[in-house]
């Protein structure tokens, strides 16, 4: 991806006018020209690693794998939130990891760490590159030197069981190529995040990742056979079978750990036939409320869709659900919600009947097929959009949580109304928009989406309104993250969402598996 945004460059989106006239009508942002920024002109702290240590770990990986580069160390040095972003259009000094290693085997991802634990160098381990978390933050924390270990040579499909389902591909694999080695075989696996076009099978693993068609195919978690996960201590092999009773899980212990506990090289997932039908359908309700009570009917009734969102007013209003038109519409009002259907047209077919009865009988209104199509059409570029908004000189970031279905309404006014208030005491009131993205029988997700002017210190504007808002979460009863991970952002709220225990007991497996605590430090783990 592009060093300082989101995804490929002839990907950028332009501000339309209905875009602009947002801005400055309803938020006050004073339309601004960016300026033309060069990655050789990015300051970057010089490399903490010694030559003595860099000729060691070119000696396991080769010396073509182990770089000090000023482009490799910027393009690795964070993720892709609005913080991260944020500091790379800055003109101050930026931290990076002093090395990119990038190893091809099993024994080599052991080597190096082995060397690391040896030589108190701390290792973050790197996928895709679109933690919104600051799960990719290069912290030293108290190591001398801090290495990326970039795990794209592990990017192949490694075995294929097609007659149970069970695929084993290498942590390294992007989205696209998942479904393109899978594809030939006819084969899907049906995890669509919106970090889709970039994001590894490693990374969705590391993450807890949920995809768009959770409400299909699950989470990422739901799709894990099992692992293999290289860590200081040695390798571990999990999921001999798709069920045991053989003691805990240890792959849970691994799937969500951000890298904290070792390194995913290889993820056994499960797959599915390539869907022969797909309908879609858009829906108006009069309001949000009526519509998530729509939403769970589907899901505790049992007529779940494979996609199944609901956007509130606000977001409705200004299109965001349909990408492509954000802003350039008027909207009738109410809510719209996306569903789309897939499996064997028979399957297919009775399932949108069934859905349809359901959401005709809780107060929805049929749209037909355009909204869900335009959904679709413009389903992974909204993080575009944010990209040309920053430059614009607005404030555009995300945040999302989960919550019981009675419990969510309440959590909804408190995060929205800790978010206004953070950001308008600072003199930019925010347009706050919402959505529920994932359902469960007992609840669901809610994704926000906050957009307002920039303050002179859009950095310090930001987190305040992101402590603000997880403050909020957590005593409104929420989890503080329900898919974009912990990292370094959400780590302040961890102890409150799993508790003193819960923290020894992380504590514990870290000391296990990684004893010198070099594996990414400052994530996840108070």
């Amino acid at each position: 991806m592009q060093w300082d945004a989101w995804g490929a460059p002839e990907k950028r989106k332009v501000l339309s006018d209905g875009i602009k006239a947002l801005l400055q009508q309803a938020l006050g942002v004073l339309i601004t020209e960016a300026p033309e920024r060069n990655p050789g002109d990015v300051v970057l702290a010089p490399s903490a690693l010694s030559e003595k240590d860099r000729a060691a770990l070119a000696t396991i990986v080769g010396e073509r794998f182990c770089s000090t580069a000023h482009t490799d160390r910027l393009l690795r040095a964070g993720g892709k939130s609005t913080l991260d972003l944020l500091r790379r259009r800055s003109s101050e000094p930026q931290d990076a990891p002093d090395a990119v290693i990038t190893p091809g085997t099993d024994d080599e991802v052991g080597e190096v760490l082995r060397y690391c634990t040896d030589s108190a160098i701390a290792v973050v381990p790197f996928g895709g590159g679109t933690s919104v978390v600051g799960g990719l933050d290069p912290v030293r924390d108290r190591f001398a030197a801090v290495v990326s270990l970039d795990l794209r040579r592990f990017d192949t499909l490694l075995d294929l069981d097609a007659e149970s389902g069970v695929a084993t591909l290498g942590a390294g694999v992007t989205g696209p190529r998942a479904e393109e080695l899978l594809g030939a075989h006819g084969l899907s696996l049906g995890h669509f995040p919106q970090s889709f076009r970039f994001a590894t099978i490693g990374g969705f693993a590391a993450t807890r990742s949920s995809g768009q068609a959770s409400a299909g195919y699950g989470r990422f978690e739901d799709m894990v056979e099992g692992l293999r996960v290289v860590t200081p201590a040695g390798i571990l092999d999990t999921g001999r079978a798709p069920a045991s009773a053989a003691g805990p899980d240890l792959g849970e212990l691994f799937v969500g750990s951000e890298g904290t506990l070792g390194v995913i090289t290889r993820v056994r997932v499960r797959v599915h036939a390539v869907p022969e039908s797909t309908v879609r359908e858009g829906w108006n309700f009069p309001d949000f409320e009526t519509g998530a009570a729509a939403l769970r009917a589907l899901r505790q009734e049992g007529a779940v869709p494979t996609v199944l969102r609901l956007s509130d007013e606000a977001e409705t209003g200004v299109n965001l659900a349909t990408t492509d038109k954000i802003g350039d519409e008027a909207v009738a009002g109410g809510c719209l919600a996306i569903t789309t259907f897939e499996g064997t047209a028979a399957h297919t077919a009775e399932r949108v009947a069934e859905a349809r009865a359901v959401l005709q009988a809780h107060g929805g209104t049929s749209l037909g097929a355009d909204p869900g199509n335009s959904w679709e059409h413009g389903r992974f570029d909204a993080p575009y959009l944010r990209d040309s908004l920053l430059d614009a000189g607005a404030l555009c970031e995300t945040l999302e949580t989960s919550t019981h279905w009675g419990n969510l309404a309440a959590l909804r006014a408190a995060v929205t109304t800790a978010l206004t208030s953070a950001l308008s005491e600072q003199g930019t009131p925010p347009l706050v928009l919402c959505h529920i993205s994932h359902t469960y029988p007992t609840g669901a997700s809610l994704y926000f989406t906050v957009v307002c002017a920039q303050a002179a210190d859009p950095l310090e504007q930001w987190r305040q309104a992101k402590t603000a808002a997880g403050d909020a979460i957590v005593a409104t009863g929420g989890t503080i993250t329900h898919h974009h991970a912990v990292g370094v952002d959400h780590r302040p709220w961890m102890r409150k969402e799993i508790g003193d225990l819960g923290v020894t007991i992380l504590r514990a497996i870290k000391d296990a598996v990684d004893p010198a605590g070099i594996l990414n430090p400052g994530k996840l783990i108070p």
